[in-house]
């Protein structure tokens, strides 16, 4: 053991997106949990500092961190087992920068740190939350959560049948 600092790297894993419309509708999708249920699930996201984070029928929980509306949302990010009252898993932070880019909006989307033996798996889902973020911003119909997810898992190498495998 030493007093000293010890220096170490966390995964993380980050996209860049460029969204269809304005980034008061992109802010709407990433903050309002009624407008993407195929990715939210049974949740809801209060987008103030100190607001509570539940998605997918409390499988996912967390606090807002930062609040600057149509700019930055992020909040602690949870992952919770059926039944578990603490998470197993330790706790890490989602980012969602927002910015003007023309009509559109530019969205770079950061979660850190990842457990290593997650990052493929969380590249997928944040893959796949994205490309349902976009398909609901160009007015499209969003395809169910396991569309998304089977091609995705092809681009990070993954077997759904085994995806930690």
């Amino acid at each position: 053991m030493s007093e000293d600092a010890q220096f170490t790297h966390a995964h993380m894993v980050r996209f860049e997106r460029l969204l269809t419309g304005p980034v008061e509708n992109a802010w709407r999708v990433l903050t309002e949990a009624a407008l993407l249920p195929g990715w939210y699930g049974e949740g809801r996201i209060e987008p103030k500092v100190g607001g509570a984070v539940e998605l997918m029928g409390g499988h996912i929980r967390g606090t807002v961190t930062q609040c600057l509306p149509y700019q930055r949302l992020s909040y602690s990010w949870n992952v919770f087992n059926p039944g578990d009252e603490v998470s197993p898993y330790p706790e890490s932070y989602l980012a969602l920068d927002l910015k003007p880019a023309g009509d559109d909006a530019a969205l770079t989307l950061t979660h850190l740190p990842v457990l290593e033996r997650f990052v493929k798996l969380n590249a997928m889902g944040w893959h796949t939350y994205l490309d349902m973020v976009a398909a609901a911003l160009r007015g499209e119909p969003v395809a169910p959560r396991d569309a998304y997810m089977a091609r995705n898992a092809k681009t990070y190498g993954i077997d759904l049948a085994n995806p930690l495998g």
